[in-house]
């Protein structure tokens, strides 16, 4: 069990990014993994030219991986936002009109998962505003989602890192998956469980995935302190991934963590080069 019996994908917004985008799929390929997924990756438009979406495609193609999640529109990620859905005015509006740009892609490559980071609190806003905007939004994605047999993400981040994002709980994220799931019917929403956000945040992982591993729709991992591969730090990652297997989780592990002062190739030497290519 363990690290033996998962499905790992590689997050190229975090891993191989001293390569351009385009070449990051490939440099994947070439460490062994089959599937990737990635945040949106032209920060500065939610609606990029034509020609650079087919340009992604073309190299997840050629690289033969598969994308297995993606993020909506999410302002300047990395950098200080952290989504747009629930910022009211021009961030909202840019969210609005990526969600169909967003899914009509992941479509055009067999992606399934879409995640929807929710935003930052601002200042001067109602926080009931905002959340009131969030859910219009979110059954927007969740519709679009749906359109092309997708689910929809939503994720709790940590409260150290993203003090200004109100989800940084696995329960006030989960709270809004079931809101967005009666809204819509379609019951599409689930949670995105991310073990070093949720460690990050002080929360008991074990009662974490006893609770919610039914919601879970995506994990993500990176180390604990340090966001780094497994093995730099405290967490016992592979007794968790274990504990979510026999919970009943099936589905795929991100790897989200940092490679630190090395090439991104260097930093898997914990997974067995037979166990990176998806089952």
């Amino acid at each position: 069990m363990g690290y033996t019996d998962q499905r790992f994908n590689v997050n190229l917004s975090i891993l191989f990014t001293e390569l351009p985008l385009l070449e990051r799929p490939a440099a994947a390929a070439a460490a062994g993994f089959t599937a990737v997924e990635l945040w949106w990756p032209w920060i500065e438009t939610p609606t990029p030219d034509r020609r650079e979406l087919d340009a992604l495609k073309k190299a997840l193609d050629d690289a033969g991986t598969q994308l297995v999640g993606l993020n909506f529109y999410a302002g300047q990620l990395p950098g200080p936002d952290r989504g747009a859905l629930s910022v009211p005015g021009e961030e909202s509006e840019r969210f609005r009109a990526n969600i169909e740009v967003a899914a009509d892609f992941a479509a055009s490559v067999g992606c399934k998962a879409l995640n929807a980071l929710y935003g930052n609190r601002v200042d001067g806003v109602d926080p009931a505003v905002q959340d009131e905007l969030a859910l219009e939004n979110l059954v927007l994605a969740a519709r679009a989602a749906d359109r092309i047999g997708a689910i929809l993400l939503i994720e709790a981040l940590n409260k150290p890192e993203s003090p200004r994002y109100p989800l940084v709980s696995a329960p006030a994220a989960v709270e809004v998956v079931d809101k967005v799931n009666a809204a819509t019917g379609l019951g599409n929403a689930k949670f995105l469980l991310d073990l070093y956000h949720l460690s990050m945040n002080g929360e008991d992982l074990p009662e974490v995935i006893e609770n919610y591993t039914a919601k879970t729709g995506h994990v993500q991992i990176a180390d604990n302190p340090g966001r780094g591969a497994p093995g730099t730090g405290d967490l016992d990652l592979e007794g968790l991934l274990d504990r979510l297997r026999k919970a009943g989780y099936e589905g795929w592990v991100g790897l989200e963590y940092k490679a630190g002062d090395r090439p991104s190739a260097e930093s898997f030497e914990w997974l067995p080069r037979s166990q990176r290519a998806a089952n």
